[in-house]
């Protein structure tokens, strides 16, 4: 990209970021970003900082933190708070792995339900239909 500091329209940030114009203009109405001010009569103009802002936004959303959580690490962005963003992934971690949990469980229920969906021969009511109607 060659365009000078603080040179981008939003549009060319978006595109450089990989998302679209109201991605930027949501994480700006949630605070996550900056909204430039605009020169009289003239158009908002963003810099490389934005774009690493934006980056870093998406990014963290990728490995699971929600845009609240995001909004805390980015109050920890300038690196010198290790230890409070790694308890922040820390918990992040113990969430996920809580979700692995649960969709290990769900894989083996519908496993099972599908084996019993294929045994069925004969029989007028899906197995499957009847154990999610709790009979």
């Amino acid at each position: 990209m060659n365009e000078p500091a603080d040179a981008m329209t939003i549009g060319v940030l978006a595109e450089a970021a990989g998302v679209n114009v109201e991605t930027i203009r949501f994480y700006q109405r949630k605070k996550l970003m900056r909204e430039p001010d605009r020169p009289p009569g003239g158009i908002r103009r963003y810099g490389e900082p934005d774009l690493a802002r934006v980056r870093f936004i998406k990014s963290a959303q990728r490995l699971g933190f929600s845009l609240d959580e995001v909004a805390d690490l980015l109050k920890l962005e300038d690196g010198s708070h290790c230890t409070e963003a790694r308890a922040q992934a820390e918990r992040k971690l113990a969430d996920v792995r809580a979700r692995l949990t649960d969709l290990r469980r769900i894989e083996g229920v519908l496993q099972d339900l599908v084996q019993r969906c294929c045994a069925a021969d004969g029989e007028v009511r899906c197995p499957m239909i009847r154990a999610l109607q709790g009979a």
